[in-house]
C-alpha cells in the first residue's frame, strides 16, 4: 500500500494577483533596504548630535548676521550639529589651522562631492565664475579668506581662528537680499582641560527680503533631510582630520 501522500497541487495565480505579489515583494525588499541603509548611516554618523539652537541665540545678534538679515526675519530652518574628538586623535591641534582644515574637509570631502559636481556641471561654464573654487584639490588647499567663492553657491563672509562663515542659497554674484538665503558656519572650540576639540556646523536659512517677514518654517521633511546632510558633512569632514 502506498502511504506517501501525493504532492499538493499548486494553484496558478491570475496575472493580476501575481503582479500584486511581486509588487508587494519589491516594496518589502525596498523598505528593508531603506531601513538597513538608514541603520548603517545612523551608525556611521552616531558621533554627531544636534543641540538646541534658535533665533534667540546670540549668534543672530552679531554684526555679520545683522548685516545679512537687517529686517530680522525669522529663520525658516535653523540647526546646530556638534561632534567632539580627543585632541590626541587629531593630526593638527593649532586652533586657527584646525578651523581652516575643518572648513577644507567640508568642501573637499565626500559629503559635498555630489553637490559639487552638480553645481560645477550647471554653473562653471557661465561668465564671471572663473574665480570660484571648483576642483577638489582647490577646495582641499584654499585658505578660505573673506571673499572666497565656492562652486557659485557659497561665499566666505568671515574667517577667524575659531570659525568660517559663508553665505549660501544663491550665486555670490547676487549681492541683494534673497528669498533663498542663509549663513552656514563651520566652527571649532577646544577644551584644554578635557583635551578635546568640538566641531560645530551651524545653519540658518532665512528669506532676507521684505517679503520674508513672517515666513513659515520649511516642511519637516526638508528639515529632517537637511539634518541628515549636515551629519554626513560633519563625519566626512572630521574624519579627514584624524591621524
Amino acid at each position: 500500500m502506498n502511504t506517501i501522500a501525493p504532492p499538493p497541487q499548486l494553484k496558478k495565480l491570475p496575472p493580476s494577483k501575481r503582479f500584486l505579489g511581486v509588487g508587494l515583494g519589491l516594496l518589502g525588499a525596498g523598505a528593508t533596504n531603506l531601513v538597513l541603509g538608514y541603520a548603517g548611516f545612523s551608525l556611521y554618523t552616531r558621533g554627531t548630535t544636534f543641540v538646541p539652537y534658535d533665533a534667540t541665540h546670540d549668534d543672530l545678534s552679531t554684526p555679520v548676521f545683522k548685516k545679512h538679515n537687517p529686517s530680522g526675519n525669522a529663520p525658516v530652518c535653523i540647526d546646530h550639529a556638534v561632534k567632539t574628538i580627543p585632541l590626541s586623535k587629531l593630526k593638527e591641534t593649532d586652533q586657527r589651522q584646525l578651523t581652516t582644515d575643518f572648513c577644507r574637509g567640508v568642501w573637499s570631502g565626500v559629503g559635498y562631492a555630489y553637490q559639487r559636481r552638480y553645481l560645477e556641471k550647471k554653473y562653471r561654464a557661465l561668465p564671471n565664475r572663473e574665480d570660484n573654487l571648483w576642483d577638489r584639490k582647490e577646495l582641499a588647499e584654499s585658505e578660505y579668506q573673506v571673499g572666497t567663492k565656492i562652486t557659485d553657491h557659497f561665499e566666505v563672509l568671515e574667517h577667524t581662528p575659531e570659525k568660517v562663515i559663508v553665505r549660501c542659497g544663491d550665486s555670490p554674484l547676487n549681492k541683494d537680499h534673497r528669498p533663498s538665503d542663509g549663513l552656514f558656519s563651520m566652527e571649532v572650540t577646544t577644551d584644554q582641560e578635557k583635551q578635546t576639540a568640538t566641531f560645530h556646523l551651524k545653519s540658518v536659512f532665512v528669506n532676507t527680503t521684505p517679503e520674508g517677514k513672517g515666513a513659515e518654517p520649511l516642511p519637516w521633511r526638508f528639515q529632517f533631510a537637511h539634518r541628515l546632510y549636515t551629519k554626513l558633512w560633519m563625519e566626512t569632514a572630521t574624519r579627514k582630520l584624524l591621524k
